[in-house]
Formats: C-alpha cells, sequence, structure tokens
C-alpha cells in the first residue's frame, strides 16, 4: 500500500495506534467517530498490507544498566560483501539498529553496551573481527533528545513545503 491508498480516517488510526499501541479499538472509534468494527477491519487491511509490522513493548535500555548508546560507522573492505557482514552483525545482540548508508562508511549501527568497557570490548573483539569490516569509527551519544516513531498526522503540517504531501 502507498501512501496515496492511506485516507485520513488511516491516518488518525495510525496516530492514535503510535501513541499507545495499546488503545482499545474502540475508544479509537469514539475519538474519530467511526464503528469499532470499521476500525478494527481498518487496521486489519493495514497490517495485510504491510503499512502496521506489527507492536512492541519498548523497554529503556537504562532500566537494564545499558547506559552507553553508541552509533558505529562501519567501513567495509568490500562493499559487495554487506549481506555476509550484515549477517555477522545480527548476530551481535548488542547492536539494535544497523543501516546501509551513504557516504564514506557503508553501515552505521546503533550500538546499547553497560559501559565503555563492555562497548570497547564490543568493537574491538566482536564487530571489527568480522570479515571485510575495514575499519570503525564510533560516536556516544550524550543524550536522546528526540525518540519518536514516524509522524502519521496531516503531511500539510509539516516543515515540508514542496511538493503535493497529502
Amino acid at each position: 500500500m502507498t501512501i496515496d491508498h492511506i485516507d485520513n480516517i488511516d491516518k488518525q488510526i495510525l496516530a492514535h495506534l503510535v501513541k499507545n499501541a495499546r488503545m482499545p479499538f474502540l475508544e479509537i472509534a469514539r475519538d474519530i467517530g467511526v464503528s469499532g468494527a470499521a476500525i478494527h477491519q481498518r487496521v486489519k487491511r493495514l497490517e495485510a498490507s504491510g503499512v502496521i509490522t506489527g507492536s512492541r513493548l519498548l523497554v529503556k535500555p537504562q532500566a537494564l544498566g545499558l547506559n552507553i548508546c553508541a552509533f558505529v560507522s562501519i567501513s567495509l573492505s568490500e562493499a559487495n560483501k554487506y549481506i555476509e557482514v550484515i549477517s555477522y552483525l545480527k548476530q551481535i545482540p548488542e547492536i539494535v539498529e544497523c543501516h546501509f548508508v551513504t557516504g564514506k562508511y557503508g553501515i552505521l549501527a546503533k550500538v546499547y553496551c553497560f559501559d565503555n568497557d563492555h562497548l570497547m570490548e564490543v568493537l574491538l573483539n566482536t564487530i571489527q573481527k568480522i570479515p571485510y569490516i575495514q575499519s570503525t569509527e564510533t560516536m556516544i551519544s550524550l543524550d536522546q533528545a528526540i525518540e519518536r516513531q514516524v509522524w502519521v498526522k496531516d503531511y500539510k503540517n509539516t516543515s515540508f513545503t514542496g511538493g503535493n504531501r497529502g
């Protein structure tokens, strides 16, 4: 499903579910002004089309003692070995996100560790030992100023003013 197939009611449903994935459908229905059955059908359609890919419980890493959040830029010796490198990175539980990116580095990974010693262990004895990883550059996050899901509000009310968005 493309953005063109998501109407205003779908956007309102998504906005409610992004704020609280456990919100009862009847409560969403009351807020939007449609039936509970309509909400249920639309959510099922959004799931079937891949717009909604699931719901999850979010745990603050610091509550588990994971006090270091770092971003590791990874340079590959051979770019065509990306898939193989990713298969190794998937086995490292400290890596919570991984992106294939443009620029000087090919991969950007988000890592959570208990402390700087743990981060150094992950970098030196795990990530940097993976075949085809040429080098890494690590940035430690000092504060997460913004944390949110993708916005699903009215696209006309964004900072982006060019083009037809909604």
